[in-house]
């Protein structure tokens, strides 16, 4: 047992040789090898992916890398881009103060989705999860696109992010599948490099889209370029997995697991015989509904997002006094309860569970997750508001708020391909990522003396420089060493578990942003506006353009820059003591050396074969240290 992981059923002995585990019960009942079947077919999508590498070729290879490019390319425009259009969407419609809610509503489907996808991957295929989130995609942004209210926005918000999130999440499993240790920080870190250019860029197009086409048209683009670009990238992998199972590798790497499967249990002929017999249809969809259900979890992430949806909503959508009332204090109780049940469920009932036994007891995949929920928690209570807070405190035009929106994100890159280039040469990620998260919090602390009116632009800006540098170092870095904990055969849904629980950590800082702005910013008008009717101060509350439009040095919009400032203090604070957390928990993580293997426990290659890794450079097959596990590979604390 390592970090919580459990060895697969048999192990290579010192010679090479398959040795199997001893086994404490002759005797092994129905529902074990029930699960071990689950847990099989579980991961035949892995399978196909190892067996795809095996017929790459050179070309198709590099097919594969600048489809990923290229996907990749059009992510980063997406998000330099449609970042903007939400703030004058909800305006368009009196509605900029629900820009807390959207956004909570958004990172909650993005951090829910994010396990059904990875297992939709696991259990099908790279190429089929592709398509079905794109249709998603392409789906969501078509409904905001013809949106008639904010409320169908909101709807469509939620069907792009199923998509969005799953193509971004399948981009990180798909480069874990055809990357060493040693690469994937740096292919990680050059697959967000278009950052760099779209940081430039996207604001540009976003300003001429707002000002000449509308909000509408900024959406609506995406839906005819994401398919196109994305064909190149999964007709490539439908055409590895299809001629891999053509030349009947995939049954190959199945056959071994399935018949360790069978051989846990001996089963009645003449039973299998009457029960094919007597079997009808409708029996046959049910059980494979069920099967399905119990591979995905279905139960436990309903149960996960509804509690979890319970608890930040409320906040989010409260105004002045409210969070007392009933209704409130009932959805926080109904979903810190269904948070319990959530945890019996997935620890005593279900199957397959969505957080595995031997994920909460893998240190570097429990710290790795908690390490993003408090950085994304501290993020989001200064970024959520961040952007509507400079168009109306600062004199910059259209295209320049967009630029220093962008600002974080340009340094998110620029820093992950330093941490990969240093992992790439260290073998070791630990140092990097607490670097990256002291680099952060200076960042973060700067902010609580450039929030002001009346502050210097470039301390302003530096404090977004300072924390997108280190931001990109603990990203990069925590990622990586959470995929060096696990299998292959894993690596897909604990890389989901990981973002799971930073996209939660993103909705609660959004939750609180906006349980913050709600509750302290009409009582800051009323401050600094008291001569104004309570009709025009929710004006001024409810539409962003409604103060944009009033000239610096006009009382009316020097009283809302006062009040901005009033409420941008408290998120501030908020977020300096919320960042202190993610560094503590970095000192705990295991140091893992990243080689030349898919992973750092079980010393397995890139096809699914095993060989024993030195960091010298050699290799051998199977080793005494047990189980074919590298002693390299052990973590440095």
């Amino acid at each position: 047992m390592l970090g919580g992981y459990r060895r697969l059923p048999t192990e290579p002995n010192s010679h090479g040789e398959d040795e199997e585990v001893p086994s404490h019960s002759s005797e092994v009942d129905d529902d074990t090898v029930s699960v071990v079947v689950l847990e099989e077919e579980a991961h035949v999508g892995v399978k196909k992916v190892e067996a795809a590498l095996q017929v790459y070729g050179r070309y198709s290879r590099w097919v594969l890398f600048a489809s990923l490019a290229l996907a990749s390319f059009v992510y980063s425009l997406d998000a330099s881009t449609t970042s903007a259009y939400l703030t004058f969407a909800t305006s368009s419609f009196g509605e900029h103060s629900l820009i807390g809610a959207i956004t909570v509503v958004q990172s909650l489907i993005v951090a829910v989705g994010k396990p059904v996808i990875a297992k939709i991957a696991d259990v099908s295929s790279r190429g089929t999860a592709y398509v079905t989130v794109l249709c998603f995609y392409v789906l969501g942004y078509s409904v905001i696109a013809s949106a008639p209210s904010v409320g169908a926005i909101a709807g469509g918000i939620v069907l792009y992010a199923i998509g969005n999130t799953g193509l971004q999440l399948l981009t990180q499993i798909v480069i874990a599948d055809i990357t060493t240790l040693t690469w994937r920080g740096l292919v990680v870190s050059l697959a967000a490099a278009p950052f760099i250019i779209n940081g430039f860029i996207g604001p540009n197009i976003s300003s001429a889209i707002i000002e000449n086409l509308g909000w509408r048209w900024g959406y609506g683009m995406f839906v005819i370029v994401m398919p196109l670009v994305l064909a190149p990238l999964i007709t490539t992998l439908l055409w590895g997995e299809r001629k891999a199972k053509k030349l009947a590798l995939v049954d190959s790497l199945l056959s071994s697991a399935r018949s360790r499967a069978r051989s846990l249990s001996r089963y009645s002929q003449a039973s299998q015989r009457s029960e094919i017999g007597f079997r009808l249809s409708y029996t046959i969809l049910k059980q494979r509904l069920r099967r399905i259900a119990e591979q995905l979890d279905l139960v436990g992430l309903v149960l996960l997002g509804v509690a979890v949806s319970l608890i930040l909503l409320p906040l989010t959508m409260s105004v002045r006094g409210s969070l007392k009332s009933g209704p409130i204090i009932t959805m926080l109780v109904v979903g810190v309860a269904l948070l319990g049940i959530f945890a019996y469920w997935d620890i005593r009932v279900a199957k397959v569970p969505v957080i595995a036994p031997r994920f909460v007891r893998n240190r570097s995949v429990i710290l790795a997750a908690f390490i993003g929920f408090f950085d994304f928690m501290s993020f989001y209570l200064t970024f959520t508001y961040l952007y509507s807070f400079v168009l109306v405190v600062k004199p910059w035009s259209l295209i320049n708020a967009t630029y220093f929106i962008q600002i974080q994100s340009v340094g998110l890159t620029f820093s992950g391909i330093i941490a990969g280039i240093s992992m790439r040469y260290l073998h070791r990620y630990k140092y990097v990522l607490i670097i990256g998260l002291i680099v952060r919090f200076v960042g973060v602390t700067l902010m609580i003396h450039s929030r002001g009116a009346d502050s210097s632009d470039v301390e302003l800006v530096a404090t977004q420089i300072l924390q997108g540098l280190g931001g990109g170092l603990a990203a990069i870095s925590s990622q990586v060493g959470a995929q060096a904990s696990v299998t292959h055969a894993d690596v897909a849904i604990i890389t989901a578990l990981v973002l799971l629980l930073t996209e939660i950590g993103a909705a609660t800082g959004n939750a609180c942003a906006g349980a913050i702005w709600s509750n302290t910013m009409p009582g800051n008008l009323d401050k600094y506006l008291p001569w104004l009717t309570e009709e025009q101060r929710a004006e001024l509350y409810g539409s962003i353009t409604s103060v944009t439009s009033l000239p610096r040095g006009d009382p009316v919009r020097e009283g809302v820059i006062q009040a901005y400032d009033d409420t941008m203090k408290v998120m501030v604070i908020a977020a300096i003591v919320v960042s202190v957390l993610p560094m503590l928990l970095a000192l705990g993580m295991p140091n893992w050396y990243l080689g030349d293997k898919q992973n750092a426990v079980d010393a397995t290659d890139l096809d699914g074969r095993k060989s024993v890794e030195t960091e010298s450079g050699g290799s051998e097959v199977g080793n005494a240290n047990g189980g074919g596990m590298p002693r390299t590979a052990d973590p440095v604390a």
